[in-house]
């Protein structure tokens, strides 16, 4: 679960750094306050990556698909961006734990002889 997340988390940095040079052209916002918000955004993505098996760590990476959606109020393309990568989210996180158990299982029979 932890490599499909964060290779998830990863990309929406890349997108979010890109959404705040398109809110830079909103003249009612100052630079300050987009850098700032993308600049929180984007380093709770990095930090995300190593608290996602930790408790809460799927749990903050689901308050970061919202407020990717909601930011589309100031860039709109977001709403769809947003609601891409929440979708991605839950697939890594679905289909992660699938693996997980998977392996699991695998590591529990132990090595057979081929």
């Amino acid at each position: 679960m932890r490599t499909l997340c964060a290779s998830t988390l990863i990309g929406e940095f890349f997108v979010i750094g890109f959404a705040g040079l398109v809110a830079m052209k909103d003249q009612d916002l100052s630079s300050g306050l987009v850098w700032t918000v993308c600049g929180v955004a984007m380093a709770l993505s990095v930090l995300l990556c190593g608290m996602i098996t930790r408790p809460g760590g799927v749990q903050l990476g689901w308050a970061l698909q919202i407020a990717l959606i909601v930011s589309g109020f100031w860039v709109p393309v977001m709403f769809f961006l947003g609601a891409c990568f929440a979708a991605l989210w839950w697939a890594s996180i679905h289909f992660g734990r699938k693996i997980d158990e998977a392996k699991a299982r695998w590591a529990q029979q132990g090595p057979t002889a081929a």
